[in-house]
């Protein structure tokens, strides 16, 4: 068949059986860029046969398909690609909705393994820039084809997900990321904390505060010690309890990286591996925002010792209402555990200065993962 890129078609599915192919996809992805490619190993005959010729065959030894797959960020197709990622996904019903579903992926234990007898993500990258759509690229692993009946592709009505849509924020603890730290303290028309219920090592500052008597949008000015802070702004009378929430920043970028370096589990008796096997799992990425304070990052990447954050990136489409409260779909991934591994801020005397961050997530031992990854649409399950 001769035609352009436009022409195919790519699905996805989850496998009823372990190890058996699909006959069908469950969605079919729209994409900007495929190479899929069906790969093949052989080993020579290349004894000595009297000859000065090199060899006088060669054998078929192995068949797999390997590849990279560059897709928008969608709702209702995005937990199965991270069921392939990550080996695990629950459902569960979202806050004060019937019709409207949470779908968590977590990253997976050191004795996890995850196959697709057709395709397991080994490597996916997240990258959210300016003008574009959020997109992932996903390195694909698969067996050989297997022939199947005809399709007739039809790609779904998905919700996508803008630049708009992002926020992100970071804290001490995964609590104060996701707004569930509380703490009471003394402060009564005043900028000034004392006497505060929690260490301030659980708090940074830029992170945000809400509590009684306190005007809207204020966040932690100063830490003054283990028990006091400032605020941005003046109570308006006596503050009852507290709620902290992540430091919010405004990003011109942001890229993330999750590999589970897997391994081809390649057996004698069989021409096609096993399984895909994996190995070391790990999650990193970078970004950037406009320099205009010590705070924002670079107190915190140069920390010594350093200190660990939780991070939360919320991509939320609020232009697509779903269900009842309304709620709206939703990609929310909670890293518990990220060291600042490098901070940088070029100089360019006719530019705006901005800083550039890599990080790396690691494994939170108190709350036994590394990464929790919630889509939120109105699929009932998976």
């Amino acid at each position: 068949m001769k035609g352009i890129g436009r022409l195919f078609s790519i699905g996805i599915a989850k496998e009823a059986t372990r190890g058996t192919a699909q006959s069908s996809a469950t969605y079919w992805l729209p994409f900007a860029d495929a190479s899929l490619e069906e790969k093949f190993e052989n080993v020579t005959q290349d004894e000595a046969y009297g000859l000065i010729e090199d060899a006088v065959g060669q054998f078929r030894i192995k068949n797999w398909v390997e590849g990279v797959l560059k897709i928008p960020l969608t709702d209702q197709s995005l937990p199965l690609v991270f069921l392939a990622m990550f080996g695990a996904n629950a459902d569960s019903t979202h806050s004060g909705e019937t019709t409207v579903y949470d779908h968590k992926a977590t990253d997976p234990l050191s004795s996890v393994d995850y196959s697709h007898a057709l395709g397991v993500i080994h490597k996916l990258e997240l990258d959210a820039e300016l003008k574009k759509f959020v997109e992932i690229s996903l390195s694909v692993k698969a067996l050989k084809g297997a022939s199947q009946s005809s399709f007739s592709p039809s790609i779904a009505s998905e919700n996508r997900f803008l630049p708009q849509y992002m926020a992100f924020s970071y804290a001490p603890t995964t609590a104060g990321v996701n707004g569930t730290l509380t703490a009471t303290g003394t402060a009564a028309t005043t900028i000034h904390v004392t006497g505060l219920s929690i260490n301030t090592n659980l708090l940074n500052v830029g992170m945000r505060v809400t509590a009684t008597n306190l005007p809207a949008g204020a966040t932690i000015a100063k830490i003054v010690s283990s028990t006091a802070f400032d605020l941005s702004v003046a109570t308006t009378g006596a503050i009852g309890t507290m709620t902290f929430n992540g430091n919010l920043i405004q990003l011109k970028s942001f890229k993330m990286t999750v590999d589970s370096n897997l391994e081809d589990d390649d057996v004698l008796g069989s021409v096609a591996p096993v399984d895909f096997l994996n190995k070391e799992f790990k999650m990193e990425g970078s970004f950037e925002a406009i320099w205009q304070n010590e705070s924002d990052f670079k107190t915190v990447a140069l920390a010594t010792p350093n200190v660990a954050q939780a991070v939360l990136i919320d991509i939320k489409n609020t232009d697509v209402n779903i269900g009842v409260v309304p709620s709206h779909p939703e990609v929310k991934i909670t890293l518990d555990q990220v060291y600042f591994t490098e901070f940088s801020r070029p100089i360019k005397i006719k530019d705006l200065v901005y800083q550039t961050v890599k990080f790396k997530a690691v494994y939170n031992t108190t709350n036994s993962e590394m990464a929790n990854i919630t889509t939120t649409n109105t699929v009932a399950s998976y």
